[in-house]
């Protein structure tokens, strides 16, 4: 069976462009650092891309909290406060609108 053209990267084939312009200085940084990692320039670039796609969304995703606020919620998790009255008719009128 032959195999498409397309470049491979690990297991993934690489069928979809992304296309940007930059500055002749970026341009000359970045093929500067592809060829300090003996690497193709093509390559540096979707690796760092990703990364950075890949810290961005974590950052995006990942909740962090104090030492106070995690210990306020975990005493919620073990000893969570009584419901309030609001509360409460909130969930019967839940109740009530889906058991229709």
């Amino acid at each position: 069976m032959a195999r498409k053209h397309s470049k491979v990267l690990g297991d993934a084939v690489r069928a979809e462009r992304l296309g940007f312009r930059l500055d002749r200085e970026t341009k000359t940084l970045i093929e500067r650092a592809a060829h300090l990692e003996r690497r193709k320039l093509t390559d540096f670039c979707v690796s760092a891309l990703a990364g950075a796609a890949r810290r961005t969304i974590a950052d995006h995703e990942t909740l962090t909290l104090s030492e106070r606020d995690r210990q306020a919620f975990f005493e919620a998790l073990i000893d969570p406060p009584k419901p309030s009255e609001r509360l409460v008719r909130a969930l019967a009128e839940h109740k009530r609108r889906i058991a229709r």
